[in-house]
């Protein structure tokens, strides 16, 4: 159906029309953009995924248990399903979105063409029936001014007091205006023919070429819009192979696991080569007794009659000890609440975590300030190109963005007047601990360290300060039975000591597994301090636990370590 013969008369709506139809082939093509974003998101999440969770090893490194051999062979199979949805977008991106915003271009030029033809066609027709009009009241003008002549001539003419001047001068009028009335009318005839004649080109041979071009335009942009629809289904399609074999690798990856063989790994990695222990002999404590045959007792039985000899008691404790492990080693670590200023931590471990949230905190600032400009960018090509997307879409982000931006200065500004504070009073606490190690006492009174173990004052503990009377050279063995069994530590024999410490300041360990010291008391040192903050002591009462290492000034006994150190 032709829109020239039926649409004669809708130049407007079809002027609608068209632009809705461009309207709506871009809003597809922003449906495309969008989607093709969500792929290349995803695309990236998933390669950032697997860069997280299969990093680069050394060889050393290298997986032996088929469980992880199949983690990390489904690790790469979800790489290459990310890159078939990179290539998905590509597809996307090049063969649909990039084709429907040319095309787009083009269909504005060629709509913008056909609508200025017919504009210039309605508008000679308006010239054309203007001039008609104009020669029609001209011819009208004219007849009424011949009718007016002659009804005044005829009027002279029966008038017996007339001179015979005014009468000629009358049918001279007359006669003027009777010339000018045919003309008019000739005219008048002229511009009558010539405009219908012009209507009928306009409305049986422009305006139907105009509305069949504009017919044309839109057929073709719907037929482009059925030809992208498949495109984008066919940018689907053309993976879904590579995809599935993806997959058949997971499968195939996740039926490799083999639960024996790990389980010979793991006896293969960790078996020592010792024999279990065997059975504890019985030791006879009753051989040093006499007693008499009516007694019933077997003191006078030969010895190869008795069942179990008897063995030292010193050699059954050391087989015990020799063949239980200490336990205490893969036991929790004190368990200190966390808060937000790590006061709960020693000065110096506070400072090293301070320093580490500011530089997390400065590169989650450099992000968001890299997002913000990213944005403005973005909001510039918007701005200069309307058809890729609304600028004001964006303005909610880039205000959530600054936002964010201001919090992490906020955050970082915080942060560093803590760690500030802290390096301030470390300075002033090594002044302090100098000038003791000088004079051999500490100073009068507690001044806790900032980052001390409890912000609470009610539970600290305020001890007078006294002279330490000597330290002894060779702390000795706390007062509790070798036997006893340590619940938090699940040991048989005391650690050794290896020195000893004065506490510079009291602590309250609240805890489980710190030890509550009082300031100057003098604790046996059994384990050093790995890295953490910790030192592992005992009191002169045989308790145990840990202390933090920068509340006491700690002395390494030279039999136990080669020489004597300071800390």
């Amino acid at each position: 159906m032709s829109w020239g013969t039926e649409l004669w008369d809708q130049f407007e709506n079809l002027d609608k029309h068209t632009q809705w139809g461009i309207d709506f082939l871009e809003r597809y093509a922003k449906f495309v953009k969008e989607r093709l974003d969500i792929e290349q998101n995803y695309a990236k999440q998933l390669r950032n995924l697997v860069k997280k969770y299969c990093p680069k090893r050394s060889k050393d490194e290298e997986p032996r248990f088929t469980s992880c051999l199949s983690f990390y062979s489904i690790m790469g199979e979800l790489n290459d399903y990310a890159g078939q949805r990179e290539v998905v977008a590509e597809e996307m991106s090049h063969k649909v979105y990039n084709e429907l915003m040319r095309y787009s271009q083009e269909l504005k030029a060629e709509r913008k063409h056909h609508l200025q033809e017919g504009r210039k066609a309605q508008q000679f027709l308006d010239h054309c029936w203007k001039q008609m009009d104009n020669s029609k009241k001209k011819f009208e003008r004219e007849c009424r001014e011949a009718e007016k002549a002659q009804m005044t001539y005829d009027r002279l003419d029966n008038d017996i007091n007339a001179t015979k001047s005014e009468v000629e001068k009358a049918k001279a009028q007359l006669y003027t205006r009777t010339h000018m009335a045919d003309e008019s009318k000739n005219e008048y005839a002229a511009q009558l023919q010539n405009f219908n004649g012009e209507q009928w080109k306009h409305f049986n041979n422009s305006i139907p070429q105009i509305f069949k071009n504009l017919q044309g335009m839109d057929e073709r942009r719907t037929v482009k819009l059925g030809e992208t629809y498949r495109s984008f289904a066919e940018a689907e399609r053309r993976v879904i192979p590579i995809i599935t074999k993806c997959l058949d690798g997971m499968v195939s990856a996740a039926k490799a696991v083999d639960e024996q063989r790990d389980s010979t790994i793991v006896v293969e990695s960790f078996k020592s080569g010792f024999e279990p222990p065997g059975d504890f002999p019985f030791e006879d404590f009753s051989q040093n007794l006499s007693r008499t045959g009516s007694d019933g007792t077997i003191s006078n039985a030969p010895k190869g009659e008795r069942e179990l000899a008897p063995v030292p008691r010193s050699e059954a404790k050391h087989t015990i000890s020799r063949g239980k492990n200490k336990l205490w080693l893969f036991g929790k670590k004190p368990k200190i609440p966390s808060l937000e200023d790590f006061s709960h931590l020693p000065p110096e471990q506070r400072r090293k975590r301070l320093q580490q949230k500011i530089d997390e905190l400065n590169r989650e600032l450099q992000k968001e300030t890299d997002q913000r400009d990213a944005l403005n960018k973005m909001k510039d090509v918007y701005e200069k190109n309307p058809q890729m997307g609304d600028p004001n879409s964006l303005q909610p982000k880039i205000s959530e963005t600054n936002c964010n931006i201001q919090k992490l200065r906020s955050e970082i500004h915080k942060n560093e007047t803590w760690l500030s504070e802290v390096e301030g009073k470390q300075s002033s606490r090594g002044d302090r601990r100098h000038s003791a190690d000088n004079h051999h006492h500490t100073p009068h009174g507690r001044e806790s360290p900032e980052g001390s173990y409890n912000d609470d004052t009610s539970q600290e503990h305020q001890t007078p300060h006294h002279t330490p009377q000597h330290r002894p050279a060779q702390p000795a063995q706390p007062n509790h039975d070798p036997h006893e069994f340590d619940d938090e530590f699940d040991d048989d024999d005391p650690l050794p000591v290896i020195g000893h410490c004065k506490a510079l300041y009291s602590f309250h360990g609240q805890n489980e597994g710190t030890l509550t010291m009082a300031e100057d008391e003098v604790l046996y040192i059994i384990e050093e301090d790995k890295g953490d903050g910790w030192t592992r002591a005992r009191k002169q009462s045989g308790e145990e636990g840990y202390v933090p290492t920068s509340y006491v000034e700690i002395t390494i006994e030279k039999n136990s370590k080669g020489a004597v150190t300071y800390i």
